[in-house]
């Protein structure tokens, strides 16, 4: 008798998985067998953008000495993964929070340090799958964008009532779109006759304000201004300057964070704050350099690494992501 039951949904992939955890291991491996102690010590490992929680999975099954904490603004998202991470049982603490609340996150939980940090930034495949979220410029949906759709306004709302010149700024600051004057000027001319509602709408006036030449080479000539429409509702450039510098201060001696980036902005405030963790900050001429000024991090990639081409084939949403990664190597000396 055949099974009534319909096949199972693929689950998404996660990007650049098994670098991410070749990264991460030294400081999350534990000797071959050992699993979580009585007292729940061991290595913690936080996933601060836990999405559909593919990567907190194959944490919690490679290292079984972890403890794992799993934070996102998104409560369907939360739900999902609860439901994925279900079999590790109290290995796993899932938190409704900003990843940048890391702080109070893991104060709330008494953990002072923790051994492994792993952010993946960007949109999840649930918020781009599921066309009502209004993330993708593909569909046409609700024009909503917040990944925490219980707080915070929606693009629709940025499109409407933000000053010509705000939205000017958004576009070039955080979509590096160049037409940004004429795609405003289209977008304000519009919302004086009718308020912008949903994707579609949109999608056809940035083609019709574009150039030619502009809508002939790099994708769809939406994208650049749905990036910069979804970091401004959930100011997750704001976010991310607060959450990095907060995870590095996190880790203990010896612990890891990788973080995988889908664009420029981001992937240049990560590199300015692994960067500068990873600078003498000595005055020139000390024979001897103090403590206080040596290195607290050690970068463990060269620049950003990308995807493998065997990835791209099997995930082309892999394609923007850049990879970095640190170790911490001493505390803050006062």
């Amino acid at each position: 008798m055949s099974d009534p039951s319909p096949p199972a949904q693929p689950r998404h992939v996660p990007v650049m998985l098994r670098r991410c955890l070749d990264l991460l291991a030294p400081a999350l491996a534990e000797p071959a067998g050992a699993s979580v102690a009585a007292d729940g010590s061991g290595p913690v490992v936080v996933d601060p953008t836990l999405g559909l929680g593919g990567h907190s999975e194959a944490l919690l099954t490679r290292f079984p000495a972890v403890r794992l904490i799993g934070v996102d603004r998104d409560q369907e998202a939360l739900k999902l993964s609860a439901e994925r991470l279900a079999p590790f049982g109290d290995r796993a603490t899932l938190v409704h929070a900003v990843y940048d609340e890391l702080p109070e996150v893991l104060g709330r939980l008494g953990v002072p340090r923790v051994q492994g940090i792993l952010f993946d930034l960007g949109v999840s495949s649930m918020q781009l799958d599921e066309a009502d979220r209004g993330f993708a410029y593909a569909q046409d949906a609700p024009l909503d964008m917040r990944m925490d759709q219980a707080a915070g306004i929606s693009a629709a709302e940025v499109l409407n009532t933000y000053p010509p010149g705000e939205l000017v700024r958004i576009l070039r600051a955080y979509g590096e779109e160049k037409f940004a004057r004429k795609i405003v000027d289209a977008v304000v001319k519009e919302r004086a006759r009718e308020p912008f509602t949903t994707s579609a709408r949109l999608v056809e006036l940035i083609r019709e304000a574009l150039p030619q030449a502009a809508k002939r080479t790099g994708g769809n000539p939406a994208k650049r201004t749905f990036q910069a429409l979804r970091i401004e509702v959930n100011r997750e450039l704001t976010v991310l300057e607060r959450a990095v510098p907060a995870a590095v201060a996190a880790l203990a001696v010896g612990g890891r964070i990788a973080v995988l980036s889908y664009q420029s902005l981001e992937d240049r405030l990560v590199k300015q704050v692994f960067a500068a963790g990873a600078a003498n900050t000595a005055p020139p001429g000390l024979p001897v350099v103090p403590e206080r000024y040596q290195p607290r991090l050690k970068l463990l990639t060269r620049g950003a690494e990308v995807p493998t081409e065997d990835e791209l084939t099997e995930n082309r949403r892999s394609a923007p992501a850049r990879l970095r990664a640190a170790e911490r190597v001493r505390e803050d000396v006062r």
